[in-house]
């Protein structure tokens, strides 16, 4: 960005002198010869210089960073600015027309088609040119308004001295008016000028949509994993930017995290296509056809931050049953669990419909943390022999290992770890955990919680 500012502030800079000396070859030659055409082309570079003076000062301005007053930066200042020098050319257009045809009406006024107009003519010309091109490529380059303006100024110069001297060349050969109608042709192309560069300038001044850019970005959007659809992409341009937001729909039951990533994702398809994009990615939650009645249940449970685990689905005589656990505070009163358990059925309701039938059986939940320690090894030791015991006559569970013994104001929190067949159900297993830790307890009473992870079965070789 810094390397961008220094490129568009030399450019113009260096616009400013080339504008000066050109005027003040074309204000002398035009005095000389007494050409109304010269001394127009003398009146447009003098406004040209004014404008390189906008143009210098305004991408200086352009390229301070947002501030509290101005969060989207300063980068429009150059369409300001862009807009100034519209009007100046239209000015000037306006000046030029009237006396040109102010002096169509009148007898020809004396003009000296000397060398010295088509000489400061020439060099005009080519000073103009080699500007021309190298301010069109910074302004492309960096997306300046500013040096857009300035390029068409000269590229309207390079026009107009050439008009001027096919009128000076018919003066030389006795059509004493070519001078005049040379002023008007002029004034013509400066004004035709003027307006395409104004008509630019106002769509960024009014945010206008960047021609193609907006289904462009949508595009990308779209091709990104997990965007169900794109609901609206608003863009601008402000200088070398393309600022806006892209409002994407993502399936609701997504969890945040996803979410995200899915907007990051968004976000770096754009900035890889579009380096000068900077967007806003707002992510919409939507309803799809495919969702579950589980995950709808989830969802709604999500929705208001509370565990449920367990959930039943019954299809009764072509009707719908759902039932699920319900964990609240082991210390909140029954009335307002019960509350919230009626609200979550209410919630559930809503979204599966009313004839749905909703039960919840409320768990106490453990919101604090047990203090405990590690029991000793002989109490350690007799636990994990018991649960190597009860686990031999087991066709599922087998090596319990890694096993833990806390004691803590509550009872005992056991933890083990043992293997079974990789090829086995989810349900399968558990219920055989559950049935290993049924038996533990009948064997130890004050054990108050067990958690037995179960790990897949090495195969041999493995």
């Amino acid at each position: 960005m810094k390397d961008a500012a220094e490129q568009k502030q030399r450019a113009a800079l260096y616009s400013i002198f080339a504008s000066a000396a050109l005027t003040l070859g074309k204000l002398a030659a035009g005095l000389l010869t007494g050409s109304l055409a010269l001394l127009s082309e003398a009146a447009h570079g003098l406004l040209d210089v004014g404008a390189t003076l906008i143009t210098f000062f305004a991408v200086r301005a352009a390229d301070r960073p947002a501030d509290e007053t101005h969060h989207y930066g300063h980068a429009k200042i150059e369409a300001v600015a862009a807009l100034a020098e519209t009007g100046l050319l239209l000015v000037l257009a306006a000046g030029v027309l009237f006396e040109a045809a102010r002096r169509l009406f009148e007898p020809a006024a004396p003009v000296d088609a000397g060398w010295i107009a088509f000489a400061v003519l020439g060099v005009s010309v080519i000073v103009d040119f080699f500007r021309w091109r190298h301010l069109s490529e910074v302004a492309a380059a960096t997306k300046s308004d500013a040096l857009a303006a300035d390029a068409m100024h000269f590229a309207s110069d390079i026009v107009s001295s050439t008009l001027v001297v096919i009128g000076l060349g018919a003066v030389k050969a006795g059509f004493m008016q070519g001078d005049t109608l040379a002023a008007a042709g002029v004034a013509c192309f400066i004004a035709v000028a003027g307006f395409r560069l104004g008509r630019r300038t106002i769509d960024t001044l009014i945010d206008a949509a960047p021609v193609g850019v907006s289904e462009r970005v949508r595009a990308l959007a779209q091709g990104v994993p997990g965007v169900v659809a794109v609901d609206d992409v608003r863009l601008r341009h402000a200088g070398a930017q393309v600022l806006g937001e892209i409002g994407i729909a993502v399936s609701r039951t997504l969890p945040l995290d996803k979410v995200a990533s899915i907007k990051e994702a968004v976000g770096a398809a754009v900035l890889a296509a579009m380096p000068e994009a900077a967007v806003t990615i707002t992510a919409n939650p939507r309803a799809l056809d495919d969702e579950s009645i589980l995950e709808r249940v989830l969802l709604a449970a999500a929705l208001r931050r509370l565990p449920v685990h367990h959930v039943t689905i019954q299809n009764v005589d072509g009707r719908k049953s759902v039932s699920l656990d319900l964990e609240l505070d082991r210390g909140m009163p029954h009335a307002q669990a019960h509350e919230q358990a009626s609200a979550l059925e209410a919630a559930v309701r809503a979204e599966l419909g009313q004839r749905i039938e909703v039960e919840t059986h409320i768990e106490p939940l453990e919101t604090a943390e047990l203090t405990g320690r590690d029991a000793g090894p002989e109490r350690t030791s007799a636990i994990a022999a018991a649960l190597a015991e009860l686990a031999v006559g087991d066709a599922v569970l087998s090596d319990i290992h890694n096993v833990r013994v806390r004691e803590t104001g509550a009872g005992l929190v056991v933890n083990y770890h043992c293997r079974v067949d990789a090829r086995l159900s989810v349900a399968r297993v558990h219920g055989e955990v559950d049935r290993l830790d049924r038996r533990l307890r009948r064997a130890f009473p004050n054990v108050a919680r067990i958690v037995g992870h179960a790990e897949p079965l090495r195969q041999k070789g493995a």
